[in-house]
């Protein structure tokens, strides 16, 4: 579904799953070019060290990626189905004040990505994300393996947007 950035930021705000974590969508940049995102510290996420989950760190680093591309690649005309392949993170430190983090897209990515599905029908690209405080001190580390599947690729044809 296309959606304005505006309408999305408020949508994943209070979608569950990110909402009771304490994961908030600050921003999406213009054209769903990046996203800015927050942990917030709270009760509802720390464990028994006082610091953030691991977990919640690693659920809000899970779908940006795939939602930046997807609302792209919707704008351009291509039929995508987009999801996290794979990911890692290494934890550096706990986690006891709120995090945020900045991911973004670039023209060259989004131009490799379109490429790879008109004539691969896929594409499959690792992208870190790097998890601070207001510091800039790092708290973790995440690779993101993001898998885009052209629809209406066919082996034999070629398509046209």
């Amino acid at each position: 579904m296309k959606v304005s950035e505006r309408t999305l930021k408020w949508v994943m705000r209070f979608y569950p799953p990110l909402f009771f974590q304490r994961i908030w969508v600050e921003q999406f940049h213009p054209d769903f070019r990046g996203v800015d995102v927050k942990i917030k510290h709270s009760l509802l996420n720390r464990n028994y060290n006082a610091s953030i989950f691991g977990g919640t760190i690693y659920a809000a680093s899970d779908p940006f990626y795939a939602v930046l591309f997807d609302q792209i690649l919707r704008k351009e005309g291509y039929l995508t189905r987009v999801w996290l392949k794979s990911a890692a993170i290494e934890y550096l430190k706990p986690g006891r004040t709120t995090l945020y983090f900045r991911i973004g897209l670039s023209d060259e990515t989004i131009e490799a990505a379109k490429q790879a599905l008109d004539t691969a029908g896929k594409f499959i690209h690792k992208f870190p994300i790097t998890i601070v405080d207001k510091k800039g001190e790092v708290y973790a580390k995440v690779i993101n393996e993001v898998y885009v599947r052209n629809l209406k690729y066919t082996e034999h044809s070629t398509v046209a947007y």
